[in-house]
């Protein structure tokens, strides 16, 4: 059976929030913070997972190993605003067992 992982939130108001994440249901991180109501319906997330919008754009504050950034991902980041050296998309980042202890903190809303 596949494992659930450790990883830490941190909210758009400051709030860490540490969240025990399913590795078998093929989500990504952007539908875990939906799920765990971390942002208000409709401020995450608008695109649908597409990499269209970076609604779901995070700071990767842990030294997680992630996958490589696609071109979709680094061309909306590229338009984004409040982009750091660290930004991902949450979407783009599936939850996995090698996630385990991945923390990020939730850009501002645009």
């Amino acid at each position: 059976m596949e494992q659930d992982v450790n990883i830490k939130i941190i909210d758009r108001n400051g709030v860490a929030h540490a969240i025990l994440a399913p590795t078998d249901m093929a989500m990504n991180l952007m539908e875990v913070v939906r799920s765990y109501e971390l942002a208000p319906e409709g401020t995450i997330g608008i695109c649908g997972g597409m990499a269209m919008c970076a609604s779901c754009q995070c700071y990767v504050l842990s030294d997680t190993k992630l996958p490589d950034m696609q071109d979709d991902e680094e061309a909306m980041l590229s338009e984004a605003f409040y982009v750091k050296e660290n930004s991902r998309l949450g979407c783009q980042i599936q939850i996995t067992p090698e996630m385990e202890g991945l923390e990020v903190e939730l850009a501002p809303e645009s």
